[in-house]
């Protein structure tokens, strides 16, 4: 595992998040209050971007989608798919799987993203 860059440490503002293909890797980097946290990029119920998700309580990512909610620091599920109603049937097949972490650095200002 090697660390590869993904930004400069200003170009995400606190509550701000974004998609980055590194190695073909989908990664998804969160400045939240306390600092920057990398997460996959795909909600584990059925791939959609989570970086079209919500933020919830500064420490939670809400898919869009289907309303699965996954912890940023951890990566554990919170929530799984609940949204629209009926799609709980589908959970028997897609059952609840945690959200891939990943460590980072800052050095000098820019960030790094382990993989």
């Amino acid at each position: 595992m090697a660390f590869r860059f993904l930004c400069e440490q200003n170009s995400l503002a606190v509550g701000e998040k974004k998609a980055f293909n590194v190695d073909g890797e989908k990664v998804l980097l969160i400045h939240l209050e306390d600092g920057f946290y990398a997460t996959g990029a795909k909600c584990p119920h059925m791939s959609m971007p989570l970086e079209k998700g919500k933020l919830i309580d500064g420490q939670r990512i809400q898919c869009k989608f289907h309303h699965a909610e996954f912890d940023i620091k951890t990566g554990k599920a919170c929530q799984w798919a609940c949204f629209p109603p009926g799609i709980q049937l589908l959970n028997v097949i897609r059952g609840q799987k945690d959200l891939p972490t990943y460590a980072l650095k800052i050095d000098d200002g820019r960030i790094y993203v382990e993989l």
